[in-house]
């Protein structure tokens, strides 16, 4: 019997069909959204399903979107943020995955985040949080205040984004996917210069060993195939062990873990005595209200922060009158 003829066997097993939650993840990749986009996604994409026993998306509609929501509002009581990203999962879910732009997605109503003030330390407060932080986190702390970069565009710099003759550092990738350059202190600069000799330190030992690779973005890898064995493009902040890829599976020496300097941060200003509410994006907050208070123009602070709109930038002119600041009270007349 011709072979170009033959009938698929009974017996041979079909290719199954991928998972959902796996298709999911390709998409997310092909669009270069970050690792973290990615899990969360995928966990809320999940609950979601698991919250309506299992049923599949394509047979629900906006009332299991919207009854999932008011469950996460009203029974697990989470913030307007955290429900708002369970909505962009789900949009994601049915626009890009399974290619259903229905109607009542456009009428789900996003929850309104409530305009809060953000915490702000005086100078005083951050030196005093500053020379409580470990010795190991000094530097990153200093960075985060002195720049006013986010947690994240502050361990992902690379030791090509660090420009010393023009006292700068270029944030790459920050929110919205933008690049910007913010200044690098002076003060900073030959602490920065010392650590980067101990860094190179541990790279040249990384490369005899053969271990000095690093994730590059996007297809960079592709296209420069040797310059992630190359000492620019190394994370200035890294990690003190080695940990696995959980995209590729490849072992690598990553930034350093962010969780560990939020931690720091909290035992810092603990140890300090200071009595706020102090994360690493209080550095950024007190940043940008030191420089609006030391007169400085505030679309130069917007630029520096990377605000794509004039009016986020604009909160911190309120920080600076809280408390009728400048108004006198009727009490002390």
């Amino acid at each position: 019997m011709n072979g170009s003829n033959r009938r698929p066997s009974q017996s041979e097993p079909e290719t199954p069909a991928p998972r959902l939650l796996d298709v999911v993840r390709d998409r997310i990749r092909t669009r270069h959204y970050s690792l973290r986009t990615e899990t969360a996604y995928a966990n809320w994409i999940k609950r979601f399903i698991l919250f309506h026993n299992k049923r599949h998306p394509r047979d629900m509609g906006g009332g299991e979107v919207e009854a999932f929501l008011t469950s996460l509002a009203v029974e697990r009581n989470v913030s307007a943020s955290t429900q708002n990203q369970a909505l962009a999962a789900l949009l994601f879910l049915y626009r890009e995955v399974l290619q259903i732009d229905l109607p009542w997605m456009q009428d789900v109503v996003r929850a309104k985040r409530p305009r809060h003030l953000p915490t702000v330390l005086t100078r005083p407060e951050v030196i005093a949080v500053l020379e409580h932080l470990d010795a190991r986190f000094e530097l990153v702390g200093k960075l985060l205040y002195g720049t006013g970069m986010r947690l994240m565009e502050c361990v992902r710099v690379r030791v090509k984004d660090v420009d010393f003759a023009m006292h700068q550092v270029t944030v790459r990738s920050g929110k919205g996917g933008k690049d910007r350059v913010t200044m690098l202190p002076q003060s900073l600069a030959e602490p920065l210069r010392a650590h980067l000799a101990l860094r190179r330190m541990l790279f040249d030992q990384d490369r005899i060993d053969g271990r000095a690779e690093v994730w590059m973005p996007d297809a960079l890898s592709v296209k420069f195939p040797n310059a992630s064995r190359e000492w620019s493009w190394q994370y200035v902040f890294v990690a003190q062990g080695f940990s696995v890829d959980p995209r590729s599976g490849v072992r690598r020496r990553h930034h350093i873990d962010e969780k560990e300097i939020q931690r720091q941060v909290r035992l810092a200003a603990q140890r300090s005595g200071v009595a706020k509410p102090v994360s690493p994006h209080v550095f950024r907050h007190s940043f940008a209200t030191h420089l609006l208070e030391g007169g400085y123009d505030i679309r130069t602070v917007q630029e520096l922060l990377g605000h794509e709109d004039v009016s986020t930038t604009m909160i911190y002119t309120h920080v600076l009158n809280r408390g009728g600041r400048g108004v006198k009270s009727p009490l002390d007349r």
